[in-house]
C-alpha cells in the first residue's frame, strides 16, 4: 500500500502586543536593554534579561514570517544577512518591511483577561492597578461602573490620558468583546455646566445642581402655594428647596445628606409622578413613600460620579426600612420649614405615617467592634508597614495616622478627616492626672468635645507630616493632621489644596486641604484589603470581622474597649460625643457569645429534665 503524502500544519506564530512591538523598535534603534526593561516593562515582574531574551525570539519569528510571506527582495536581503552575520541584522527600514510583511500575522489582539501591563506602560498600568485594576475586563467595568469621570479616582490619570484609554478599548472592542459606552467627562462643576431640563418619562436624570423643570411642574402656580408674602425669595420649588438647604451650609454632612432626600423626592415629582411638589397632597405623598421600597429601574444604577451621565439617584435593590423612615422624617420636616416661611400653606406630609420598622433590641453596628487582641495585632503591622520605604511606606504612615486616630480617639471618619494641628495640644501632668495629648473635636451639631489621643497615634501624624515635608512640633505648624501626599492636576484639585494650576503634573507636600470623606474612606478601605493578605494566619472569624470592617467600626471598637477597661459610662459618652447616654448604653448590652453561652445552659437542662 502506497504512503499517503500528510499535510503538515506549521503551529500558529506567536503574537506580540503593541508595547513589545515598540520595544523592538527601540532596540533596533541602539537603546539600551536596561532603559528599554524601564521604559516598557514591569521592573517588579520583569527582569532585563528576560527583555533580551524576548526581543531575541520576537525578532526571530518575525523574520520567519517575513522569509515566507515578504517580497523577493526583502527575502533576498534577509537571506544575505543571515547567511553574512548567521543571523538577520535589522535597521529601522528593514524592521519596518518586516512588520509589515508578518504585523498581520505576529499582531496580538486584546482580551479582556489580558493584564494591562502587556498593553500600557509601566506607569498607567501601576497607577491602574492601584485601584485594583489589573486587566483589560478590569479596566472596561471599572469605566462603565464609574461613568464619565472615572479617571478621578485613580491618581494621576488625567482627562488626556482617559480619552486616550477610551479611545484605546474603543478601537479594540471587537477583540475585547465589549464597547464602552461611556464618553470621559471633563466639566469639574456641575453648577457650572448647563442645566438640563427633566420632564415626565424623561431618560434622563441630573442632580439637583443641574436641574431644571418645565414651567407647568416647576411650582411657580403650585396648588399648596401660601397666599399672601413669603418670608423667602423663592419664585418655585427649586428656589424654595435651595432655601432650605442653605441653612446647613455650617453643617456639609447634614447639608449632604438632606439634599439627596429632596433631590430624590424633586426627581420623582417631576420625571414619575408628573406633579410640581408645592402641589403634592397626601395620595401623592404616600405614592412615593411606596416607590422607596422598590424605586423604578429607570432611578437606580451603580454608584458613579454626580457629573457622570449614568447618575442616578437610587442604589439598585430600594432603601432598607431605617433609611426609608429617614426620607419621610427628612421630607417632613423640610416641608414644615416650608409652611413656616410661608412658601406653602400647609404639609400634606403630616398626614403620612412613618414606614413601619423592626425596633431592634440593641443597635446590631456594635457587632463590628474589633476584638482587643485583633485590633493590637492590626496597630503592631501597621507599624511594621509604615516603616516601609518609598511611596508604599508613605502610604502606610498615611493610613495608620488615620486608624489610629478613629481607633483610639473614636471619631468620625469625617471628623478624623477635616481635624486640624491647631486643635490637638500638650497638656501637661497635673496631680494624679499624667501628661497627654487633647485633640479639640468639632463633631454632629457643630458640638465641640475634647478627646485624649495616645503618644503612639501623634508619633504616627509625626511621620505622616515629615512625608508631606513638613514640622509637626513646630510653633506655628498648620494644616490637617491627615493630608493627600498627591495632589491630581484637575483645577478643582489644583483650587481646593492652593496648588499653582499651570501644568499636567502632580503636586506634591501640599498642606493646605485634607481628605475628602470619600477619600479616606477609600484610604480606610485600602489599608483593610492591605491588612487582610498581609495577615494570612488569622482564625477564619476574625478574617471575617475584618473584611466586613468600616471607618465607624473603629470608632464602635473605642467604646467597647474603654467600657471593658472599666471607664464610667458618662467617660466613653463625652468621648464619643453622644447627646445622651443612652445611645452610649448600647455598648453594655449583653454580648451575643454571652447570650448564646446562657442559652446554651438553658437548653441542656431542659434536655436533661426530658430524660
Amino acid at each position: 500500500m502506497a504512503n499517503q503524502p500528510q499535510q503538515l500544519e506549521l503551529p500558529a506564530p506567536r503574537t506580540y502586543s503593541r508595547t513589545e512591538f515598540t520595544a523592538l523598535r527601540a532596540r533596533v534603534k541602539g537603546l539600551s536593554i536596561a532603559t528599554i526593561a524601564r521604559a516598557y516593562f514591569d521592573a517588579e515582574t520583569t527582569e532585563p534579561l528576560d527583555v533580551e531574551r524576548l526581543l531575541r525570539t520576537m525578532r526571530d519569528d518575525l523574520v520567519t514570517l517575513a522569509l515566507r510571506e515578504g517580497s523577493s527582495v526583502l527575502t533576498a536581503h534577509l537571506q544575505a544577512s543571515i547567511a553574512k552575520h548567521g543571523e538577520a541584522r535589522l535597521t529601522p527600514v528593514t524592521l519596518q518591511l518586516i512588520e509589515e510583511a508578518a504585523g498581520q500575522w505576529a499582531t496580538a489582539r486584546p482580551a479582556m483577561d489580558h493584564p494591562l501591563a502587556r498593553w500600557f506602560r509601566p506607569l498607567v498600568a501601576e497607577r491602574l492597578a492601584g485601584e485594583g485594576i489589573r486587566t483589560i475586563g478590569e479596566l472596561v467595568a471599572f469605566i462603565e461602573r464609574r461613568g464619565g469621570s472615572w479617571w478621578r479616582s485613580v491618581p494621576r490619570i488625567g482627562a488626556g490620558r482617559a480619552r486616550v484609554l477610551v479611545a484605546w478599548l474603543r478601537r479594540h472592542a471587537q477583540s475585547i468583546g465589549r464597547k464602552l459606552t461611556v464618553d470621559v467627562e471633563l466639566a469639574d462643576s456641575l453648577a457650572a455646566a448647563s442645566p438640563i431640563v427633566v420632564t415626565t418619562g424623561a431618560g434622563q436624570l441630573t442632580p439637583l445642581e443641574r436641574l431644571a423643570v418645565p414651567a407647568e411642574l416647576s411650582g411657580t402656580r403650585g396648588a399648596n402655594r401660601a397666599p399672601g408674602f413669603a418670608y423667602v425669595r423663592a419664585a418655585h420649588d427649586l428656589d424654595a428647596v435651595r432655601a432650605y438647604l442653605h441653612r446647613y451650609d455650617e453643617r456639609p454632612e447634614t447639608q449632604r445628606a438632606y439634599k439627596r432626600e429632596l433631590e430624590r423626592l424633586v426627581l420623582w415629582c417631576v420625571a414619575e409622578r408628573g406633579v410640581a411638589l408645592s402641589s403634592m397632597t397626601v395620595e401623592d405623598c404616600d405614592a412615593y413613600k411606596s416607590f422607596l421600597k422598590q424605586p423604578s429601574e429607570h432611578f437606580t444604577g451603580p454608584p458613579v460620579a454626580r457629573a457622570s451621565r449614568q447618575w442616578r439617584p437610587f442604589a439598585p435593590g430600594g432603601l432598607a426600612p431605617e433609611s426609608q423612615r429617614y426620607a419621610v422624617r427628612t421630607i417632613r420636616a423640610a416641608f414644615t420649614w416650608l409652611v413656616h416661611v410661608r412658601y406653602l400653606a400647609g404639609n400634606p406630609w403630616q398626614a403620612v405615617t412613618d414606614p413601619a420598622v423592626v425596633k431592634r433590641a440593641r443597635k446590631l453596628q456594635i457587632e463590628r467592634a474589633l476584638s482587643l487582641d485583633l485590633w493590637t495585632r492590626l496597630r503592631t503591622t501597621l507599624a511594621d508597614r509604615a516603616s516601609l520605604t518609598g511611596a508604599a511606606g508613605a502610604r502606610w504612615r498615611a493610613a495608620r495616622a488615620l486608624l489610629l486616630i478613629m481607633g483610639d480617639g473614636g471619631l468620625r471618619i469625617a471628623e478624623a478627616a477635616a481635624v486640624e494641628r491647631p486643635a490637638l495640644a500638650w497638656l501637661p501632668a497635673e496631680d494624679e492626672t499624667p501628661a497627654s495629648w487633647l485633640l479639640e473635636v468639632i463633631g454632629k451639631g457643630m458640638k465641640q468635645r475634647f478627646v485624649p489621643i495616645s503618644d503612639e497615634s501623634v508619633d504616627a501624624i509625626r511621620a505622616h507630616w515629615r512625608d508631606r515635608g513638613q514640622d509637626f512640633d513646630a510653633a506655628d505648624a498648620e494644616g490637617p493632621l491627615v493630608a493627600p501626599l498627591v495632589v491630581p492636576p484637575t483645577p478643582r484639585a489644583r483650587a481646593k489644596f492652593g496648588a499653582p494650576n499651570n501644568d499636567d503634573t502632580p503636586c506634591t507636600s501640599i498642606a493646605a486641604g485634607c481628605y475628602s470623606v470619600r477619600g479616606a474612606r477609600g484610604l480606610t478601605q485600602w489599608a483593610i484589603e492591605q491588612l487582610l493578605e498581609a495577615l494570612p494566619e488569622l482564625p477564619e472569624a476574625e478574617r471575617r470581622k475584618l473584611a466586613r470592617t468600616s471607618p465607624h467600626a473603629f470608632r464602635h471598637t473605642v467604646a467597647t474597649q474603654m467600657l471593658a477597661s472599666g471607664a464610667a459610662l458618662e467617660v466613653v459618652q463625652q468621648t464619643l460625643g453622644h447627646a445622651s447616654l443612652g445611645t452610649t448604653s448600647i455598648y453594655i448590652s449583653p454580648e451575643q457569645s454571652r447570650l448564646r453561652r446562657e442559652a446554651a445552659k438553658y437548653h441542656a437542662r431542659l434536655t436533661q429534665v426530658d430524660r
